[in-house]
């Protein structure tokens, strides 16, 4: 059960690494984007949104699809919520993470498994802008008219073991993350992006009970 949750915190997050992305461009001085960056997305409190989410496995012909509800609240309160094709439910708050597949529902201790620990650091860092402080990363910075693009490269071993490349396409006008974009040393990637958000309003903690 948990190395299925740790598949689907992978799938959580594809386009290969390569010098540059068509529709992008360089940018040469990132010193500016990030003190900005790092200010803007900190100013997010919440986030309420749909998700669509693609993996594609080496191994199969067709990629696998589905999609749910996704919830953030500041700090480090997640809840992942799969509706399609199937119902599965993940929540991660502060150190613990529950995992709920049909009847079956399991708690762990994030500190207590390392791979569990920097996978939810990372899905952390990316939807409250911190991730430009994960020293685990070497990042260069794209952009087009309308989005950011942060080309995360892993530098700690664990990591690289699970991750090539993790690309987080953010929205020039409020910084908020559009999609997370992740390709494994294997071949295989996963896609996931957020529509219909919701920014900055209530959620009900109640969401994030973890009992």
């Amino acid at each position: 059960m948990f190395k299925r949750s740790l598949f689907l915190l992978f799938i959580t997050f594809s386009i290969e690494a390569q010098a540059q992305y068509k529709g992008f461009e360089l940018l040469e001085n990132p010193a500016s984007f990030k003190t900005n960056f790092t200010t803007e997305s900190k100013k997010i409190e919440s986030i309420k949104s749909d998700f669509s989410q693609e993996k594609n496995l080496t191994v199969l012909s067709e990629k696998i699809l589905s999609s749910g509800k996704f919830n953030f609240k500041r700090a480090n309160q997640v809840r992942i919520e799969y509706q399609k094709p199937y119902q599965y439910l993940l929540i991660m708050n502060g150190d613990r993470m529950l995992v709920r597949d049909q009847n079956k529902e399991s708690v762990v201790n994030i500190k207590s498994n390392k791979i569990f620990q920097q996978v939810n650091r990372v899905m952390v860092d990316c939807v409250q802008g911190t991730i430009l402080e994960n020293k685990d990363f070497s990042v260069r910075v794209f952009q087009n008219a309308i989005t950011w693009l942060l080309e995360m490269t892993p530098q700690d071993k664990s990591l690289i073991e699970f991750f090539q490349t993790i690309l987080v396409y953010a929205n020039k006008q409020d910084y908020s993350v559009d999609s997370i974009d992740m390709r494994e040393p294997s071949g295989d990637y996963t896609l996931i992006r957020f529509t219909q958000k919701e920014l900055n309003v209530p959620i009900s903690s109640e969401l994030f009970v973890i009992h």
